[in-house]
């Protein structure tokens, strides 16, 4: 079907288009997607494969990633969007009940990578047709994404067709082929602005990755919420709710930390960039590219939380001395780490500043990383705890200013827009 045919049955969107319910919608699913990539690292967690949840991780956020775009360029609730959408979202959760095997298979069963390539093929295919629609010129279009997308699962299928044992998880060869696959399609992504495709609106863009992540934070309060629990067996005791607490303190602190200020501070200046090249780079880099760290961290942090949970609750050992075992407090650490730090390149490229409270708390991490494995597991969670709290807390002395003129100028454009939204209601409802 030519890209004229589909041109009359997918409407365009407008600048001051907003997320629709159907995008929430595959954002559900793709909670499921996270879910899945600890429960790949929680099988065997190395080295190996941490690398292998996160060039998992990369694919899966292309994927949404390209949903966005598509939600940005056109209407998603509109024209035959939705039915595209639904055989979408199909395909989406096989691959995510794929993700545990999308490098080896089990006996009795379907292969889990080709199964895995054929829903992400499927599932990248289409949207890049959507695309394609809004394109101007959709024959260089067509290669500059298509032969990328050909090329990655090409690589997928290859590294599921190497000689593996299931036992210790995907080999270095593996894991080689599928950073290969993120690198071809981050790489190619970025070119987008070659084809004519740009930010549509950018309170969409803005908001459609801050719902994101906020999936990322729901999905540490369900690895917090289904962690040891007397449901489980495991008698509730006041180490393990003294954990809990302080790993909700935790993940609030990165909650502020992101939405306070600078969430609203990426959108205002999106907004003010008008030039279409420029805005698409912005767009690209700030959201697209260094929003992935900040995913990325959550989950390591999800996932080590989970594990200091289940050390906290074994009822052989003492609560208040155990400590994490392996790689936990690097997993746990390292998470907060990596999102701090992906804060810090966020305002950097957006004002081409350096804040020195988030590196300095970085370097702090990073030298307590060093002994933390000699620390109780109950004292590595308080240490993580206060020092995002510390942060935040600075962020509120040194940051007054900008602070208030952000959230002011935001909370003015909230209230022009319920005015705008109420006039037109009363007169046309």
């Amino acid at each position: 079907m030519s890209t004229g045919h589909w041109r009359g049955r997918i409407l365009p969107a407008a600048p001051g288009s907003g997320v629709t319910r159907l995008e929430l919608f595959y954002d559900l699913v793709f909670v499921l997607a996270f879910l899945n990539v600890t429960s790949l690292l929680s099988a065997h967690l190395s080295v190996r494969t941490l690398l292998a949840g996160a060039v998992t991780l990369a694919l899966l956020w292309w994927c949404w990633v390209s949903f966005a775009a598509i939600g940005n360029v056109v209407r998603t609730d509109q024209g035959v969007l939705p039915l595209i959408g639904a055989v979408t979202v199909v395909a989406l959760f096989v691959l995510n009940l794929s993700v545990p095997q999308a490098f080896s298979s089990r006996p009795g069963g379907p292969p889990g990578p080709l199964v895995f390539a054929a829903c992400y093929l499927l599932i990248r295919a289409v949207q890049v047709l959507v695309l394609l629609t809004r394109a101007d010129a959709p024959g260089r279009a067509a290669l500059r994404f298509g032969l990328p997308l050909l090329a990655s699962v090409t690589l997928i299928v290859v590294a599921g067709a190497l000689p593996h044992h299931a036992e210790v998880g995907p080999t270095w060869l593996q894991v080689a082929l599928w950073a290969a696959a993120v690198g071809i399609e981050f790489t190619a992504g970025g070119r987008i602005r070659n084809v004519g495709l740009a930010v549509v609106s950018a309170a969409h863009w803005a908001e459609r990755y801050a719902l994101i992540l906020l999936i990322a934070l729901g999905e540490s309060i369900i690895s917090l919420g289904l962690g040891p629990k007397p449901g489980a067996g495991l008698p509730l005791s006041w180490a393990v709710i003294v954990a809990s607490v302080l790993g909700v303190t935790t993940i609030a602190a990165l909650w502020w930390m992101y939405f306070d200020t600078l969430s609203p501070a990426l959108e205002q200046t999106l907004h003010r960039t008008r030039d279409p090249a420029t805005r698409t780079a912005f767009a690209r880099d700030v959201y697209a590219y260094l929003h992935l760290p900040l995913v990325a961290g959550i989950i390591l942090f999800a996932l080590g939380l989970k594990r200091y949970l289940a050390v906290i609750a074994d009822p052989h050992g003492d609560p208040w001395r155990v400590r994490a075992l392996g790689l936990d407090y690097r997993v746990l650490f390292t998470g907060v780490i990596i999102y701090i730090v992906g804060l810090l390149a966020l305002w950097a490229r957006a004002t081409h500043r350096v804040r020195l409270w988030p590196a300095v708390t970085v370097v702090a991490l990073i030298v307590v990383l060093l002994p933390a494995g000699r620390l109780p597991a109950a004292a590595g969670l308080a240490v993580l705890a206060v020092a995002s709290v510390a942060l935040v807390l600075a962020g509120l002395r040194t940051s007054a200013r900008l602070r208030r003129h952000v959230r002011q100028v935001a909370l003015q454009e909230q209230i022009a827009t319920e005015q705008e939204q109420s006039e037109w209601r009363r007169r046309h409802l």
